[in-house]
């Protein structure tokens, strides 16, 4: 969404740069600081781990991830790697509803004091309130839904200093509510942040009005491998290393996230220098050859890209519950042309998607069989199909019971990929006859102008980057398709689809696992619930003085892990 969601954007939002070299008289000094650039015109807008639903992106996950270590790390082949999680090892009982935390003494926060149970207790409270939908509460959890936050939840106990037992309602498919519930806890020192402690709304308050203030000081106190040091509204964000990190420490002393402009902006930055790792845009593939002291290679992210119909019913013109019609969305998707989008606009690379899993990056959760598309892009046929439904053409454009299948598509400005794109899609849609007015605004007011809370400004909208599987990195859909998921921002609501998402949360054999997770992928395939666009990689470039890059960077969180990066000479 949204993101990852995001999450978001490009499919990787954030791109990393190296500068800071420094002179010696004996040898040059390696470069100390590198600066990561964004998405064009994003920018980080929520810095509590916990993330507001109308925040939830991939440049705020990271820059959470940057300084709170998770409860579960999830490892790049999208298993549990507890070596880097503050958990050492869980146990469940036999039906899966109990859950025996185990946390890694090792772990302090940089002001010398333990990680302990309470901080995970007192951040699943904070994600239990803010995930409950109460009317009252100051900001909703992007969240919710998935993991069966907050509803499948009995309890959170602190047994001792250092385990927390959590007990589940119902029985649970362990490996689902270890990856989408626990792995959503990324602990927050409770000293620092409980100021309201018989109060969780004036919590909630508290939190959010400084949310978007880094500078705060209850962010002083992190356990991760860097602190917030300063920023420049949409200029930068500099971190600087956590000497107090109880992990992999960085020798990087400082890191910085810089704001493009544009795409065309960042691309100068690499031709020139200034950007050691960062992403060659789309649009400028012709002038890769530029880059002469840079190294590209591909990256797939674990998610999918699509369009965000608006199905509420009070969306503009009437059109919440004409998109509400599953025929209407497989005739809008037989108007996108896949292939001819990998082709003319990523020079071959991505891959065409028909449900909610990837071809890439592989991961075992994918179903070959869901391959072929049920709707190839056909525009001639996706107008009969408008027809047989009662849709007739008036002026040029499919109408029905006085309602023309005329729409605003909003979408992301700051790249000239993106901008053909949808233009692309606008010509083909009309000739099914659908009207589609292009707007474009900057990521942070697509991402706050596109979700339920107020559905009756806008119809239809593209993030630039589709979804990326965190936080369900067990990738059942409860965090979007379910009805009032936290990330459903277009109001889907359909009873098999939740009974579907339901069932691939319950316990069983491994093949009754698989069997119930690839039954709510096969009916997503056929519910078109999105718009699928093709999946595509970033395109990434590296100085070749910078190591790391590649190998560290996490498919299935979409995360950056730059305390592991190294400069040679």
């Amino acid at each position: 969404m949204n993101k990852k969601s995001l999450a978001a954007m490009l499919p990787l939002v954030l791109i990393a740069a190296g500068c800071g070299t420094q002179s010696s008289t004996s040898s040059p000094a390696l470069p100390t600081t590198a600066t990561i650039a964004l998405a064009p015109q994003v920018s980080p807008n929520w810095w509590f781990p916990v993330l507001s639903s109308s925040a939830y992106s991939d440049t705020n996950l990271q820059m959470n991830a940057l300084m709170y270590v998770p409860l579960l790390h999830i490892s790049r082949t999208d298993g549990i790697d507890f070596s880097r999680s503050l958990a050492e090892k869980i146990t469940h009982n036999a039906d899966g509803t109990v859950y025996t935390i185990d946390l890694n003494p090792k772990y302090h926060w940089s002001n010398g004091q333990p990680v302990t149970a309470r901080d995970v207790v007192f951040t699943w409270q904070i994600l239990k309130a803010t995930s409950s939908g109460a009317s009252n509460l100051p900001w909703g959890y992007g969240g919710a839904g998935t993991g069966g936050i907050p509803t499948d939840w009995a309890s959170v106990v602190a047994k001792s200093p250092y385990t927390v037992v959590v007990t589940l309602k119902k029985p649970a498919n362990p490996e689902w509510f270890e990856h989408n519930g626990l792995g959503q806890i990324e602990p927050v020192p409770a000293a620092i942040w409980d100021k309201y402690p018989h109060n969780m709304i004036a919590e909630l308050q508290f939190i959010k009005s400084v949310a978007n203030t880094p500078g705060a000081s209850v962010y002083n106190v992190v356990d991760g491998p860097y602190h917030f040091t300063k920023m420049e509204p949409n200029q930068y964000w500099m971190f600087t290393a956590n000497n107090h990190y109880d992990g992999h420490k960085s020798t990087l002393k400082h890191i910085v996230f810089e704001y493009e402009t544009s795409s065309a902006n960042e691309f100068a930055g690499l031709k020139t220098g200034k950007i050691d790792y960062g992403y060659l845009p789309p649009s400028l593939w012709n002038s890769r050859h530029q880059l002469t002291q840079d190294t590209f290679f591909p990256g797939y992210l674990f998610g999918f890209n699509y369009l965000q119909p608006n199905l509420n019913p009070n969306a503009p013109g009437g059109l919440g519950t004409v998109f509400d019609h599953a025929y209407i969305r497989q005739a809008l998707e037989m108007g996108i042309d896949q292939q001819g989008i990998i082709n003319t606009f990523y020079h071959g690379y991505g891959v065409t998607e028909t449900d909610p899993i990837p071809p890439k990056p592989h991961t075992v959760f994918y179903d070959a069989a869901l391959q072929t598309p049920l709707y190839p892009f056909n525009p001639q046929q996706g107008k009969r199909l408008l027809e047989k439904y009662g849709w007739h053409l008036h002026n040029g454009v499919m109408t029905k019971n006085g309602i023309p299948l005329s729409f605003t598509l909003l979408y992301v400005s700051g790249s000239n990929t993106d901008t053909s794109i949808v233009q692309l899609i606008k010509q083909d849609w009309a000739q099914e006859g659908i009207q589609v007015n292009l707007e474009t605004q900057p990521f942070d007011t697509v991402l706050s102008t596109a979700q339920q809370t107020d559905a009756t400004k806008w119809n239809m909208a593209w993030w630039g980057g589709g979804w990326t599987y965190e936080p369900d990195y067990y990738p059942t859909g409860g965090s979007f398709y379910a009805t009032g998921a936290g990330a459903n921002q277009g109001g889907y609501n359909n009873p098999e689809m939740d009974q579907l998402i339901q069932d691939s949360y319950k316990p069983g054999t491994p093949d009754q696992i698989k069997h119930a997770l690839d039954a709510y992928l096969a009916y997503a395939r056929q519910q078109v619930p999105v718009i699928w666009l093709p999946w595509t990689p970033t395109f990434n470039e590296h100085i070749k003085t910078l190591h790391g890059t590649a190998a560290t960077f996490n498919p299935i969180t979409a995360l950056i892990y730059p305390n592991y990066w190294t400069f040679s000479p």
